[in-house]
């Protein structure tokens, strides 16, 4: 499929995902939205791919929703961020559910909707440039894109509620220090050292990988008594898999283990 909004890219097992408007400071559009889920769709359809990189192209990471284009649709507006919100989340979804970790490469402002797209994230490298902001209130609007799913999760409920109600204005090494992202490099390294971790994840255990996503995203609505079944069955059901036994008999050998997903 060819994208308009955004530059889809694989190689060695890495999708790269590039938010292309930079004109528009690669703001989320519907039709971002929509290609965006296309894109989940085509990582979830294709097994080779083991990790996923998010960046922009541009200074910037993505500063928030296209409050232009909204404007202008109008009495149409509820409808069309309805449809945007429900591409965008689909797309989330897909990413979440799927066993390859995604990382965000934040090369510059993520705001609004980028700041999100930014959470969403199993892990984060951040340009030293860069700065985050919530910014949604600012503009009379809530949170969509899942951050206030993951955002208290992460980082805590006080903080979470202090970067919306607030929209405190984030450098990035406090964003590192606040656990908003895993690590600062200057800013023309972000995306090679985004894609070097990628690489590496890629040709980890991809199914564990898949495991931990997804017993940590429930982690908050179990009990600990179901969270620690949920984990007996997980473990359990990789030590049947390849990688599983191959991870066991190298450990047991004193061998690189060669993981195949």
């Amino acid at each position: 499929m060819s994208y308009e909004t955004l530059d889809f890219a694989v190689a060695a097992g890495v999708a790269t995902i590039t938010l292309n408007r930079p004109e528009n400071m690669n703001a989320m559009s519907p039709q971002m939205g929509a290609e965006l889920h296309e894109a989940a769709l085509a990582i979830d359809a294709d097994p080779k791919i083991r990790a996923v990189v998010l960046t922009g192209a541009g200074k910037v990471f993505c500063a928030g929703g296209d409050l232009g284009e909204f404007a202008q649709a109008g009495e149409g507006a509820r409808t069309l961020l309805m449809k945007m919100t429900g591409d965008l989340h689909l797309a989330l979804s897909r990413l979440a559910r799927n066993a390859a970790p995604v990382i965000a490469a934040v090369n510059g402002t993520a705001a609004g909707a980028g700041f999100s797209l930014l959470m969403a994230a199993d892990l984060a490298i951040a340009a030293e440039s860069a700065v985050m902001t919530m910014a949604y209130t600012n503009a009379g609007l809530s949170p969509d894109g899942s951050s206030t799913y993951y955002m208290p999760r992460k980082i805590g409920d006080r903080r979470a509620r202090e970067l919306m109600l607030t929209n405190r204005v984030l450098s990035a090494a406090e964003a590192r220090d606040w656990g908003v992202v895993n690590q600062v490099v200057a800013d023309d390294e972000v995306l090679s050292a985004a894609t070097k971790l990628a690489t590496k994840l890629a040709n980890g255990p991809t199914q564990a990988f898949g495991q931990v996503k997804s017993l940590l995203d429930g982690s908050f609505d179990h009990s600990l008594e179901t969270q620690m079944e949920l984990e007996a069955r997980g473990i359990a059901a990789m030590i049947d898999t390849a990688d599983g036994q191959e991870g066991l008999h190298a450990f047991l050998h004193k061998r690189k283990p060669e993981f195949r997903g």
